[in-house]
């Protein structure tokens, strides 16, 4: 098929009207600005030393000592040799942040739409109706960019695998490759889990509608080119894959060598995370009406409620300034939920659940049972412990759910479903496959049923339904007093009515607009630019209260987000090599300044956190000591941070005098409250013997050479020893040098490295070589140009196919 730049033309315009509403959305970027998000915030602490390792060295180190006592930087922004794929994801990226991920929304979706056949009118509304959705908006605004990241290619991969299925074997083939490699590279791995329970229900879909067509080898063959398509994207994404796996057996959400709990009891038996961990955040049921009415259940845990409040009242009653209240009643936690803590409402829109809903009578077929399969499913599956028997059993059954926490965030597929319904009631209004009697007739009980809806919530709320108590209300009356809780609970009500209005006028203006187009009043461009306008203020409207201007700060301010306090200052004098305990900050700060124990991350290494809940939790200093904490960070006198110097500290290595065999881990970790670290090692591997050793006065191993991926010591003994590091053991990548010889090193004392040293004086060396990241950049380099051959073969293919007699 010959060029044709007019057929280009409404592409383009609608591509530079996306980066033209994302940049006015972010528009502080324009300034130079950036956005505060707090996730970025602890990733700036945790990413600081390797960043300054590349800084200095131009190397890429993969390990930090500066948190949890010592992890892999896989899950810290590592970046590897051959990822070709993440060259591509920085170039459709050149917006600036956040600005970058709202465009991939919107082109995602827009992609998704036209793959379906959809006018790039309706292709680009439903764009808009996708990227402004709320919950998309505010990870944005808290920092889950990979969240994001994950997101926003969904509807690329789903647009490959649709081709595929609809015989464009080649352009198929080859976007979802393309496709599913961005998605991996995105790096978040529950996100794209959902995206594939979506691809489940919409494969079982297809099945059922081949089976019926008499189609099931056309079926199968999708699948087969599906499945290469996606090894290759593997491929494209071998590095961090190889290293991920590798990583997640050796963190939380891999299964724990121990059988007991700190208080004794025994520990759940399971290969990933426990059901509470995983269920912490569960979406209530009568929630889900947060989706269609913004503050149904009273918005954020931290909401502005004006000066016009109940609660703005309550201060200047109480003869707070004006000034003051205003600002107290920034934070008002009107949330009155179950769930721990929400930054806002998961709001799709008023508007584009009535189009949803439209298109429940309208549109027919596949389409229609696959999005609203992926709908019901995402809805139930987020309700977690509020709906136990299906929680458990894709706990329990469904293989690497268990892997995962935070089940509201599922609702991300509904996010994407609700949205591509509603284009298609526009789409099934405007053709001619039902008749104008028939779409009266839907328009007429869509309105009932959406309209009715809110009437019976303010009814509901007239007649006193809802008590508008949260969780937290008992702690407020506690420790503020009645009249803020009822204060609290006013404004919840009154946020109810008021969004509830909301909701009604907006579904009835949408009802209004399509019945001047049956009564032939509007055009389809008319009915286009007003839902265009509709939806823009309503979810433009609900976003701008959770992330607007005010959340930016200057660069600096999120390059440099922390800064040193007199305790941190004093601790840095210090250049010897030793480990921090903070316990005044939470999060990474003490990471950003210190080799720390404490740190944040969302797959902490399963050692260190047994290590954290046996004893650090408790300060147990017999274990601080073994690891180094020459430094811990308390409350002064002056209630400032001090550091309290542990001279105790047993230093980075030492020999002992005993290594003790235990029966298993359980043994190893619970003997280290009382165990004499200083002169017995514990072990309960197979692969080391008991054995006791003489250490005199004048043995000593002394750190010459100290980086994140490389350790290097003397030693000095007159007799043969075992030596014991204050570092983390982590077998896969660790390897350890004496004289320049690798020799074996073992794990003691539950999480520590231990080495047998030959008499006399020796160089020992630890370097950190890990042969997944060799593994994988190897695969990489031959899947991207396998995949560049392909392209180029399609091309000529699509070139020679095409090309007129």
């Amino acid at each position: 098929m010959p060029f044709s730049f007019k057929k280009l033309l409404p592409h383009i315009i609608v591509l530079v009207s996306f980066i033209v509403c994302a940049l006015l959305y972010f528009n502080p970027v324009l300034q130079g600005k950036t956005i505060f998000q707090s996730d970025i915030v602890h990733y700036q602490g945790m990413a600081k030393q390797q960043k300054d390792f590349k800084a200095e060295t131009g190397e890429e180190t993969y390990w930090t000592n500066s948190a949890f006592g010592g992890m892999p930087t896989y899950q810290l922004g590592a970046k590897y040799p051959n990822n070709y794929i993440k060259k591509l994801d920085l170039s459709l990226r050149f917006l600036p942040r956040p600005a970058d991920y709202l465009f991939l929304y919107f082109l995602g979706f827009y992609i998704l739409l036209l793959v379906l056949k959809v006018d790039w009118k309706l292709a680009g509304l439903g764009a808009l109706a996708f990227g402004f959705s709320t919950y998309l908006i505010i990870i944005l605004g808290v920092g889950h960019n990979s969240k994001a990241h994950a997101i926003a290619y969904m509807p690329l991969v789903l647009s490959g695998i649709i081709l595929t299925f609809r015989k464009k074997y080649i352009a198929g083939f080859l976007l979802t490759a393309v496709a599913m490699g961005l998605e991996l590279v995105a790096n978040h791995y529950q996100m794209t889990y959902y995206l594939l329970l979506l691809v489940i229900v919409l494969g079982i879909v297809y099945l059922i509608d081949a089976y019926k067509k008499q189609e099931l080898p056309h079926y199968f063959k999708s699948i087969g080119i599906l499945v290469v398509a996606v090894i290759l994207s593997i491929g494209l994404n071998a590095t961090n894959i190889l290293a991920t796996k590798e990583y997640v057996n050796e963190s939380t959400r891999g299964k724990s060598e121990l059988t007991i709990n700190p208080d004794g009891t025994n520990r759940e038996n399971t290969n990933g995370l426990s059901k509470e961990y995983i269920t912490e955040y569960s979406y209530g049921i009568i929630e889900s009406f947060n989706l269609f009415i913004p503050r149904f259940y009273g918005g954020g845990s931290g909401e502005d409620v004006g000066e016009n409040s109940a609660m703005y009242k309550f201060f200047t009653d109480r003869g707070v300034s004006p000034a003051e209240a205003k600002e107290y009643a920034k934070s008002t936690p009107t949330y009155w939920g179950d769930q721990t803590i929400v930054e806002a409402p998961a709001y799709i829109g008023a508007v584009v659940i009535f189009l949803f809903v439209l298109g429940l009578f309208l549109v027919k077929g596949r389409l229609k049972w696959w999005l609203l399969g992926g709908t019901i499913l995402s809805l139930l599956l987020s309700y977690g412990k509020n709906l136990d028997f299906l929680t458990d059993f894709f706990i329990n059954v469904v293989p690497l759910y268990n892997k995962f926490r935070a089940v509201s965030s599922i609702q991300v597929i509904l996010e994407l479903c609700i949205p591509m319904l509603a284009i298609f009631a526009l789409v099934r209004l405007f053709n001619n496959f039902s008749n104008d009697e028939e779409k009266l007739n839907a328009l007429k009980k869509t309105t009932i049923i959406t309209a009715g809806f809110a009437v019976l919530i303010l009814l509901g709320k007239l007649f006193g339904f809802f008590d508008f108590v949260g969780g937290n209300d008992g702690y407020y009356r506690q420790n503020y007093g009645q009249d803020f809780v009822d204060a609290l609970r006013e404004d919840r009500a009154s946020f109810l009515t008021m969004d509830t209005f909301r909701t009604l006028i907006f579904v009835l203006l949408s009802a209004g607009i399509i019945y001047l187009f049956l009564k032939k009043k509007f055009t389809e461009t008319k009915v286009i630019l007003a839902f265009a306008v509709l939806i823009v203020i309503d979810l433009v409207s609900v976003d701008r209260r959770y992330v607007n201007n005010d959340d930016f700060v200057s660069k600096i301010k999120m390059e440099r987000p922390y800064r040193a306090n007199k305790a941190d200052l004093q601790i840095l004098k210090d250049d010897s090599n030793y480990r921090v305990y903070d316990l005044t900050s939470g999060g990474a700060k003490a990471s950003y300044f210190h080799n720390a124990l404490g740190g944040y991350h969302a797959a902490k290494p399963k050692r260190y956190q047994d290590l954290y809940e046996f004893y650090l939790s408790k300060n147990n200093i017999n274990v601080l000591n073994m690891l180094n904490a020459k430094y811990i960070i308390g409350q002064g006198e002056n209630g400032e941070p001090f550091p309290y110097l542990n001279n105790d500290a047993n230093g980075n290595a030492w020999f002992v005098k005993q290594l003790k065999n235990v029966k298993n881990a359980d043994q190893e970790i619970k003997i280290l409250d009382s165990l004499d670290n200083k002169n017995v090692a514990v072990f309960s591997i197979t692969n080391l013997k008991a054995k006791t050793f003489k250490v005199d006065s004048t043995a000593s191993i002394k750190v010459e050479t100290y980086k994140p991926n490389y350790i290097k010591y003397s030693s000095n003994n007159s007799n043969e020893g075992f030596a014991v590091f204050s570092e983390m053991y982590y077998a896969n990548g660790w390897n350890a040098y004496i004289d320049g010889n690798e020799k074996p090193h073992y794990k003691v004392n539950y999480a520590l490295r231990g080495l047998q040293i030959p008499k006399g004086n020796h160089t020992i060396e630890f370097k950190f070589e890990p042969k997944v990241v060799k593994t994988g950049s190897q695969i990489a380099l031959a899947s991207s140009v396998i995949l560049f051959l392909l392209i180029i073969g399609g091309l000529f293919y699509q070139f020679k196919t095409s090309k007129p007699e």
